[in-house]
């Protein structure tokens, strides 16, 4: 993937997510599937909308439509990541060639101008790229809509060692006296736990790593600025020292170092999170300047002279997404709570070892990034944890 579309896309997260994550309610987002639409429209406006839609993006708007094929098909590469993603336009709007010409395979279909077929037309589109994890586009057609602009992702993916189910008793903050569905593993891979020292203070970051190329990242500090701090370091575009240079006692949010006697040479890393399902429906024309849409969306005249000769706006710009982690993995249907393990003898503690426990035991954030390529596939912030069913 092109490094300065990586960087601009991890940009918009970034902004997008610091006015998203209030801290009242979970949610998700994902600026990896707007981004490219983002651009398409940047590629056929005109006037103060061009240079709108350019500021946000992070790109010049001349180059803005190239670099939308290119990150649609490199998220087409990434296993387990699908997207329903499109700009529809009212049937019989005439189309400048040049801009149609540049536009990638399944970027556009036709609005009847019928409401009901329209929206049934929008959420079939959506149900069949997510594998019906996502059964609607949020979008208001209208009788007078000529353009819509649209975006739902779903990623799924299963965790390369899975976490143990077990039910926690959390004594302390928020989630105190709740019946959580807790989540354990332990690993002697230690720097899986990182610290980050960011402009809010330091975060914690515990690193799950998918099987798809794709990990999940859970973010831990004091409220504020975390996620933004998390998906800095996640993205490597601020350092991070991993567990095993750490300094023992308590160097990050939720972490603890210490020396314990083991009957292994292994350093061990002990992890306690809770699983947790997200949703969100964004509406994008509320923070329309935040993507370079607040002249777009001016009805008053048209701003997309490269797209047709008819004067256009945009009616409606939304996203809907949806996170569920695990103990199988990032968007598991089923969530599993209890188990028991079998007994055995009591080991010789021979050895004296590194021991990090990490405890995500209050609210947090997580950040969903392609491997090799660093770019944000997903962040969002998790309020409430599941509660154990049965």
């Amino acid at each position: 993937m092109d490094g300065a579309v990586v960087r601009a896309v991890g940009g918009l997260t970034t902004r997008w997510a610091a006015r998203a994550v209030t801290g009242e309610r979970g949610t998700v987002l994902t600026a990896a599937g707007v981004w490219p639409l983002l651009a398409l429209l940047a590629d056929g406006a005109g006037g103060p909308a061009r240079a709108e839609l350019a500021e946000a993006l992070g790109v010049p708007a001349g180059s803005a439509a190239r670099a939308a094929r290119d990150l649609l098909g490199a998220l087409a590469g990434v296993r387990g990541l699908e997207a329903a993603t499109g700009l529809w336009t009212r049937a019989g709007l005439p189309l400048e060639e040049p801009w149609r010409a540049r536009l990638p395979e399944g970027a556009r279909g036709v609005l009847s101008g019928d409401a009901e077929t329209d929206a049934g037309t929008l959420d079939a589109g959506a149900s069949e790229r997510t594998g019906g994890l996502i059964e609607r586009m949020p979008v208001a057609v209208r009788r007078d809509t000529l353009l819509v602009l649209a975006s739902a992702l779903a990623l799924r993916l299963r965790w390369i060692r899975p976490f143990s189910p077990w039910c926690p008793e959390l004594t302390e903050g928020p989630w105190a006296g709740r019946e959580v569905s807790g989540l354990y593993r332990e690993t002697a891979l230690l720097d899986r736990v990182r610290v980050a020292r960011t402009p809010a203070g330091p975060v914690t970051l515990l690193e799950v790593v998918g099987d798809t190329g794709v990990d999940v990242h859970l973010v831990l500090g004091e409220p504020g600025e975390v996620l933004a701090g998390g998906i800095a370091a996640a993205t490597r575009t601020i350092p991070a020292t991993g567990a095993s240079l750490l300094p023992e006692g308590e160097p990050g949010p939720g972490l603890s170092i210490g020396t314990v006697a083991s009957s292994s040479r292994q350093p061990r890393l002990s992890v306690e999170t809770v699983a947790f399902s997200v949703d969100a429906d964004h509406d994008l024309l509320r923070q329309a300047a935040l993507f370079g849409l607040r002249s777009a969306s001016d009805v008053r005249t048209g701003h997309f002279p490269g797209i047709s000769g008819t004067p256009l706006a945009v009616g409606s710009a939304r996203q809907v997404a949806v996170a569920r982690f695990d103990a199988e993995g990032f968007e598991a249907a089923a969530v599993t709570a209890g188990g028991l393990g079998a007994g055995c003898a009591e080991p010789r503690l021979a050895y004296r070892v590194r021991h990090a426990e990490v405890r995500f035991h209050r609210p947090f954030g997580f950040v969903a990034v392609h491997r090799t390529s660093r770019l944000v596939l997903a962040a969002g912030w998790v309020n409430d944890p599941d509660i154990v069913s049965g």
